[in-house]
């Protein structure tokens, strides 16, 4: 099909079953099929919480909070963007429902609906598709990515559906894709994989007046072909649009996964692309010239407070793990909750076990302590370590006290009143 390059290009990704499937995942595995074949792209992530960004959200809840170049707080997901697509993001990127409404309220306030009743239906909706367009014409893609976070029959994602809808049926000078991500289970009593859940989500999604162009199906085991058909059949896409993502050693797997059963091109036919053949070469080197041919493994401890969930440290493990790929070498991370060492400080003897520590940042005193008698263990045994952030804070305060005899050493963070404010806070 020939090029039409006058058109702006969407593909909505959205989820539905329940939450921790992979969108995020799924989006950057469609963006590595586009780069693929030459065409460059760039991601928005939709989140429907009122929070104004990521910064204040408490990571053992939401997952670590990724920092962009432009001083931007935001979902974890944008830090798989960055690494799996190469591209550079911007806080801009990021669309809460909390920036929606402070906008329209701020816009009320002033006049600027010139006394309309302000609703939901059309100003929410009208400046949702303002933000999507205006990221896209100062940053500009040959494919504009956009995941919506949380899943379909959310209260809190109906505008933004809305909003897509409208989009489709309004905007004649866009090409969008629509890709829903499901959940086929395999409960273990049965030994079928049950497609009844995707026929539900896709029925619900129909409701709204959006008609997904692609389905991605995920289950713990690869979902047959028959039960991909009836997802096809009752779901009223093609089967070639049908998608089996199961389980994989590692992410790095999933775009080729689904190129493989044909979504690279498919998607290019949805969104009027000429066709190309992709090309895969880098990944395919740092797939089997380094993953598939590990020729050793450490150990990296990694003593924090946030270990009730691993998103928590995300761009720590897989900053570590991109290391060791890129050396060859296998790393295992070990996540330690800090506040055993405090109850008990000879259980600090388990970093024996490890080859090198990292200390990760945080907020608040609760942990911290754990976290010094960390890192003293660490220098007094030669352990190579790390700090990075309030890591790194907590060395120095570790020093003072056990070097220069500043017993009282702290952040005033952890202790206003401290005799030797060693980091204090900038006005």
């Amino acid at each position: 099909m020939p090029l039409n390059s006058k058109k702006s290009k969407y593909v909505f990704i959205l989820g539905s079953v329940l939450s921790g499937l992979g969108k995020g995942i799924v989006t950057v595995s469609i963006g590595k099929n586009l780069e693929a074949r030459g065409y460059g792209v760039q991601v928005i992530k939709i989140d429907p919480y009122l929070n104004l960004d990521a910064g204040t959200m408490n990571p053992t809840e939401h997952g670590e909070c990724f920092v962009t170049e432009d001083g931007g707080e935001l979902d974890v997901d944008f830090g798989h963007y960055e690494r799996f697509l190469g591209i550079q993001v911007s806080k801009h990127q990021n669309i809460t429902t909390g920036q929606i409404y402070n906008s329209v309220i701020q816009k009320e306030r002033r006049g600027d609906y010139l006394g309309h009743t302000v609703q939901v239906v059309p100003h929410v909706i009208d400046e949702i598709l303002w933000r999507i367009e205006d990221r896209a014409e100062h940053n500009p893609a040959d494919v504009y990515l956009i995941e919506v976070g949380g899943t379909i029959g959310d209260i809190e994602s109906f505008p933004f559906l809305e909003a897509l809808r409208q989009m489709q049926r309004n905007h004649s000078d866009v090409d969008v894709c629509t890709v829903l991500l499901t959940y086929v289970p395999f409960p273990d009593h049965l030994q079928e994989h049950k497609t009844k859940p995707a026929q539900h989500s896709v029925r619900e999604l129909r409701a709204s007046g959006i008609f997904p162009n692609m389905i991605v199906c995920r289950s713990d085991t690869p979902v047959p072909d028959r039960a991909l058909q009836k997802i096809a059949n009752f779901c009223d896409v093609p089967e070639k649009a049908v998608y089996d993502l199961p389980d994989l050693p590692n992410v790095l797997y999933a775009p080729q996964k689904l190129d493989s059963q044909g979504m690279g091109d498919y998607i290019c036919e949805v969104l009027n692309f000429e066709e190309k053949s992709a090309n895969w070469s880098s990944l395919d080197k740092l797939l089997h010239n380094n993953l598939e041919n590990l020729s050793g493994k450490i150990t990296i401890g990694v003593p924090g407070k946030y270990t009730a969930l691993l998103d928590s440290y995300i761009s720590v493990n897989e900053a570590l793990k991109h290391a060791g790929w890129s050396q060859g070498i296998n790393v295992e991370l070990i996540h330690i909750n800090t506040e055993r060492f405090e109850q008990n400080p000879e259980l600090v003897r388990e970093l024996d076990q490890v080859d090198g520590i990292l200390v990760p940042g945080g907020f608040g005193d609760r942990g911290t302590e754990g976290k010094i008698l960390s890192i003293k263990y660490a220098r007094e045994k030669g352990i190579p370590f790390l700090g990075i952030c309030l890591g790194f804070q907590l060395a120095v305060v570790e020093y003072a006290r056990s070097v220069l005899g500043k017993s009282d050493a702290n952040s005033t963070e952890m202790n206003e009143s401290t005799s030797y404010p060693i980091v204090d806070i900038l006005p």
